[in-house]
């Protein structure tokens, strides 16, 4: 079965050359100071069967013209003041919203950033992709249900049988997204809007939610307005490309164009910020001590049932992992989402139960009291991915900064204060700004904040856990350099979690690669990415975008199923664990 016939049928194509004319469009939110201009003069065509893309910054104005679109702007606070949204013959700038309701999810879809929170978390996979069906068609339960099982394997999600009486919260997050794209492609609209549908997922799973796009346009002759910060997603999927910055349209070009030939400055810049494979600087190794040793470490977790509560089974989160962190280095890990990679970070300051021997320098945790590991922990800074999650909303930036010093009674109220003023400064902000709060700064200045408040207490190792990666380009490349130069600076350690391995590739000493609570692959970051040994390792660096369309990607097998759970994890090992000399580039041992 095709994926075309996979998909209900909803009646012939009537769509002009044009399925949607965007022109002049202007969006206003109203705020105290008066209206503020989020989108202004806005003007461009899609066709059918094609990839536009829509790229630039945060407050760009890209969500804002897929929201006008979809008409789901919060009105009367932000409104289309001006231009047109012409589908069908329609305005839908100008429709009700009873007439807005029989477009949306019908004739043109939207895959929002995050599934998580667009999925409804009481109410399992199979009732919303069946309330969603029987919203536009007039069909029963049961046909709904079968159309509905028939969208979850036409997206090739594992057992959809069984998946339509999960609740989101059961589901990876490359699943939910899986989700996400079925609901909006059951009815096979004419236009799909995809607002950063991989920013949040890891490479391999982005990989074939991208093939997955392609082959679902292929045969349902979709148009896909895809919206994204990631010029490596935009290099492999567009036909054409709008760059926007302050809600202006800056340029606009085919793909090859806009690559080869960027006439704004601003596409210039954003093009030559984008992390590539390949040019991260090549640096000494490093061979100072180490600043943190894992030796055998395991970490699992029983869950419990039955009439007893006994425990039934184990969550494998880590097996067996043995590495160190140098000082002054930057050591990666990589892997997909479940790897195990968080739990090592938080087993590494305390807070996740292990076996084996974790040493922070030199002392081990285990056996510490609760005093003692306070005191280790001042050694131990971590800086989380989501900024404003991370930054305490009511409290100024200026006494976040300095909480760390005041939990561990570090000085006083002035030195305290006058220490954040120089963190401020060192991390490229204004030490006018100390009295204001996180929502006043943008997410690349919340970002740096948060690495401000990490360097307070000078520690040895910084854990950086997908710090970068739901940054703009532009503002990812600041923070790396940012991280670079106090690391030169202090002479700190960084554990550098990521999925993004183009942004690992420019900025680590050494990788260790992870697959189901396992090192698979260990090394200097020359050796993982100019010479991967594993197949493993050879997936994830295969499956990363390339930000060129003339560059063609080598040809891959796809996986036939979904990463394997850490709850039944097969066999004893992956096919083994690669560990190399740093300095020889050689083996120097393997674990079967």
């Amino acid at each position: 079965m095709t994926l075309a016939e996979a998909m209900p049928t909803t009646g012939a194509a009537t769509a002009p050359d044009f399925v949607l004319r965007v022109e002049g469009l202007c969006v206003f939110a109203r705020t105290e100071q008066g209206l503020k201009p989020l989108v202004q003069d806005l003007s461009f065509d899609l066709r059918k069967g094609e990839t536009l893309a829509i790229a630039g910054e945060s407050g760009s104005g890209k969500s804002i013209t897929s929201l006008a679109i979809m008409g789901l702007l919060p009105q009367p606070a932000v409104r289309v003041t001006g231009g047109s949204i012409r589908f069908g013959g329609q305005d839908l700038a100008g429709l009700s919203d009873p007439a807005l309701r029989t477009i949306r999810g019908d004739r043109i879809a939207m895959i929002f950033q995050e599934p998580m929170t667009s999925l409804n978390p009481v109410m399992t996979v199979g009732t919303q992709l069946t309330e969603a069906i029987r919203a536009h068609e007039p069909v029963g339960r049961s046909e709904a249900r079968k159309r509905a099982v028939e969208a979850l394997r036409a997206v090739r999600l594992s057992e959809p049988e069984r998946r339509m009486g999960q609740y989101p919260h059961e589901l990876s997050g490359g699943m939910r997204q899986r989700v996400m794209i079925a609901m909006a492609l059951a009815l096979r609209p004419e236009v799909l809007i995809a607002d950063e549908p991989t920013t949040a997922l890891d490479v391999t799973v982005q990989r074939e939610v991208l093939d997955l796009l392609r082959d679902l346009q292929r045969d349902l002759g979709t148009a896909i307005i895809l919206i994204t910060h990631d010029m490596g997603v935009v290099a492999e999927m567009a036909d054409r490309v709008i760059v926007m910055r302050q809600g202006r349209q800056v340029e606009t070009a085919t793909t090859l164009d806009i690559f080869a030939r960027p006439q704004a400055d601003y596409t210039q810049a954003l093009l030559a910020a984008v992390p590539r494979m390949g040019q991260g600087a090549e640096r000494p190794p490093v061979t100072t001590e180490p600043v943190a040793r894992l030796t055998d470490v395991v970490v699992r977790y029983p869950l419990r049932g039955g009439l007893l509560g006994g425990i039934t089974q184990n969550v494998h989160a880590v097996e067996h992992v043995s590495f160190d962190i140098r000082k002054g280095e930057t050591f990666a890990l990589v892997g997909e989402s479940g790897c195990g990679k968080s739990t090592i970070a938080k087993a590494l300051v305390g807070l996740a139960p292990h076996q084996g021997r974790i040493e922070i320098a030199g002392q081990a945790l285990q056996g510490l009291d609760a005093p003692a590991l306070k005191a280790m922990r001042r050694k131990v800074q971590m800086v989380f991915q989501d900024p404003m999650a991370a930054l305490n909303p009511r409290t100024k930036v200026g006494d976040l900064i300095s909480e760390p010093l005041v939990i561990h009674g570090i000085g006083d109220a002035a030195s305290q204060r006058a220490k954040s003023a120089d963190l401020m400064a060192r991390v490229g902000l204004e030490t006018a700004h100390l009295d204001r709060y996180p929502h006043e700064f943008s997410g690349g200045q919340r970002q740096r904040i948060c690495i401000a408040r990490a360097l307070a207490l000078q520690p040895d190792l910084i854990i950086a856990d997908e710090s970068v990666s739901a940054l703009d380009v532009s503002v990812q490349a600041r923070v790396l350099e940012l991280l670079r130069a106090l690391q030169a600076e202090f002479s700190v350690a960084y554990l550098f979690i990521s999925h993004d391995m183009a942004v690992v590739d420019n900025i680590s000493d050494r990788v260790g690669v992870m697959y189901l609570g396992q090192i698979v692959e260990l090394g200097t970051r020359a050796q993982i990415f100019g010479n991967p040994q594993h197949p493993y390792t050879r997936r994830l660096i295969n499956a990363v975008p390339i930000p060129d369309p003339l560059q063609k990607r080598a040809t891959t097998s796809r996986a036939s199923s979904e990463v394997p759970s850490p709850l039944h994890p097969p066999g004893r090992q992956p096919e083994r664990v690669i560990l190399r000399d740093i300095g020889a580039g050689h083996l120097v041992g393997t674990v079967s």
